[in-house]
């Protein structure tokens, strides 16, 4: 019984993370573990430093990476350098909720797993908290079962070390998004099962608004890049297809352009809407066609 935790990281402090890990790990009796935590080239000195204490701890390691690699390659990397043939990853912004989080995974014998997430507390004044609870009910197992290949993320999954070496993930993803969504497709093209399960990670860190509405829009731009490989797999494809059908884009293009400004000052502010939020997505990935 082994098992290798596998952890990116950019600018995100995770010694918590590791130290709430590595201590289910130790207690779970005859388990062979290893913590790897590899730095994508962060840039914040604080973070590196606070993060370098996990090589103080057993069975744990902090690899830095001086160049972004992007979160593809990040990943790919960690398979390689892993020992164990079960390979678990978890986003390092992420934080353990279950005592039997471990666990629950090492009782499970399927090939790729993924546990979910929780939503923790907020401010309704912040655009990502509410957008992320408002989808929280699709997150159970149940839920995600019903679709299997698009509702799979890789913040919270296990892969058999011999799985992800066949099949690695993209690494033409260099900016934010939906790398995990081609994943997730590549896996249905291949006829390999994704075992969806309540084991959840919390999310509990929120970026600000300007923030996340820029990692939108870099995510917007990285799904047009990919849009022919993405087909059916998007929400936003999927309505613009429709719009296109009914030749409503060059509209649509003209509204984004005149209220932009006023939409993106509604999600920056203290107020964000989630409507306007989806209508700024949609308007945002139809001006860069």
């Amino acid at each position: 019984m082994s098992l290798s935790i596998l952890i990116p990281t950019h600018n995100d402090e995770c010694y918590n993370l590791v130290e709430a890990l590595a201590r289910q790990a130790a207690a779970i009796s005859g388990l062979l573990w290893e913590i790897l935590v590899a730095d994508d080239g962060s840039t914040d000195q604080q973070t590196i430093d606070a993060n370098q204490e996990i090589n103080r701890m057993e069975n744990c390691s902090y690899i830095l990476r001086n160049k972004n690699s992007g979160r593809s390659a990040i990943r790919n990397f960690l398979a390689q350098q892993a020992q164990y043939e079960r390979l678990l990853f978890v986003d390092a912004d992420m934080t353990i909720v279950r005592p039997d989080y471990l666990q629950r995974y090492i009782d499970s014998s399927d090939e790729v797993i993924y546990g979910g997430y929780i939503v923790g507390n907020g401010s309704e004044q912040n655009l990502r908290y509410r957008y992320e609870r408002a989808g929280e009910h699709l997150h159970s197992a149940q839920r995600r079962s019903l679709k299997p290949y698009r509702d799979f993320h890789t913040s919270n999954f296990l892969i058999s070390r011999k799985l992800m070496t066949a099949h690695p993930l993209d690494e033409r993803f260099q900016h934010y998004g939906y790398e995990d969504v081609l994943y997730g497709k590549h896996f249905q093209e291949q006829g390999i099962p994704i075992r969806h399960i309540d084991n959840p990670l919390g999310f509990c860190t929120f970026e600000d608004n300007t923030h996340f509405v820029k990692k939108t829009e870099e995510g917007i731009c990285t799904l047009y890049q990919f849009r022919h490989e993405l087909q059916g797999f998007s929400n936003i494809l999927t309505a613009t297809d429709r719009l296109r059908q009914w030749h409503l884009i060059p509209v649509c293009r003209l509204c984004y352009r005149l209220f932009a400004p006023l939409l993106r000052r509604n999600l920056c502010g203290n107020h964000p809407s989630l409507t306007v939020f989806k209508c700024y997505k949609l308007g945002y990935y139809i001006n860069i066609l």
